[in-house]
């Protein structure tokens, strides 16, 4: 058990980062496609558009994958107890990190972009703000997958 304790650690620290970056992922769409669902009965003219819109909380989710992706891949070169238990922590800090930016971030880009589809139903023109201000949220995401890519040397 002991030389397997730190790849039990490791593979939480994936779990995390997978799970919650996605959940925020499928929270995210969700909300922003409720939004539009009900802006399509006041003007169904935007749906291509506001789709668009629905997709961008998806990123976080992927981002939880390539990280998992690249951890995982590294993590498959190790046999039992060449993994340092300072590795398998930082593989633990890293997916928390990346799961929970995740999981707010997609949220919080939904609320955004919630609000400029409901605005495009009201006849405004707000698609090309929206998308530059759904930006902002995720630049988070980007930069704790970032965190995560450069830890990958560090960590196997």
């Amino acid at each position: 058990m002991g030389s397997n304790l730190p790849f039990i650690v490791a593979g939480i620290g994936l779990a995390v980062m997978l799970t919650f970056s996605c959940i925020g992922s499928a929270i995210g769409v969700t909300m922003a496609g409720n939004s539009l669902i009900g802006s399509l009965k006041k003007n169904p003219d935007i749906f291509g558009r506001g789709m668009i819109l629905c997709a961008l909380p998806s990123t976080q989710g992927l981002y939880g994958f390539a990280g998992f992706f690249l951890m995982l891949s590294r993590l498959k070169n190790y046999t039992a107890g060449a993994l340092s238990m300072n590795s398998a922590a930082t593989i633990l800090a890293v997916g928390i990190a990346l799961g929970l930016v995740g999981l707010y971030s997609g949220i919080k880009q939904a609320s955004l972009v919630s609000n400029g589809v409901v605005e495009m139903a009201n006849g405004q023109d707000v698609f090309g703000k929206t998308m530059i201000l759904a930006v902002f949220p995720e630049l988070y995401a980007i930069l704790a997958f970032a965190a995560t890519f450069l830890a990958l040397p560090a960590a196997v």
